[in-house]
């Protein structure tokens, strides 16, 4: 017995919970492609943050603002198991190490990949750069639509949802924190 077959079977029984045929044709293989995609988007449970960086930090004498934008997340709440879509925005001022740049995009994976709030995915994209760069600062926004939102309860279709985590220098310094807001678009 393969290791998704529970899981396929419960997605039948929910498809037999909600009034459908899970043996009509268009449905026969719903409930195993379901269990498979709910395998790959939650898939950043099986990961951790050391071996997503795998030793890639290296030595730079920079301690200049570096900034990661735009990198596109996909991740589902875990109220209603519904998708949230929107893109992260991620900087760091280093202090003699520098991390590889799709180790950022990577570690935003990784935790989008899990059922979460977005105020909870924010902050565990800068804590755990934090912890793995040492930087001086991290700053991380979110902004993503939640279909939650828009495809049931208040039917919001154009409601996008903030979130911010500032650390070190950019939560101590109003001009570095500005700097950064402006240079993802802030204040559009």
């Amino acid at each position: 017995m393969q290791e998704d077959d529970a899981l396929t079977r419960r997605y039948r029984e929910i498809l037999l919970e909600i009034g459908e045929d899970p043996r009509r044709e268009g449905l026969l293989d719903t409930p195993k492609r379901a269990a498979k995609a709910m395998q790959y988007l939650c898939n950043g449970y099986g990961k951790t943050v050391e071996a997503l960086v795998n030793g890639a930090l290296f030595a730079s004498d920079t301690d200049e603002m570096i900034i990661v934008k735009d990198i596109e997340l996909y991740s589902l709440c875990e109220h209603h198991l519904l998708p949230f879509i929107g893109k992260a925005h991620v900087a760091y001022m280093p202090t003699g190490k520098v991390l590889g740049l799709s180790k950022v995009a990577r570690i935003v994976d990784m935790f989008a990949r899990r059922l979460q709030i977005q105020e909870n995915l924010t902050r565990q994209i800068a804590e755990s750069l934090r912890d793995v760069t040492q930087a001086a600062g991290v700053a991380v926004v979110i902004e993503a639509r939640h279909m939650c939102m828009m495809m049931r309860g208040v039917e919001k279709q154009n409601s996008v949802m903030t979130t911010s985590v500032m650390l070190g220098a950019f939560r101590e310094s109003s001009s570095t924190r500005q700097e950064f807001l402006q240079l993802i678009g802030g204040g559009r």
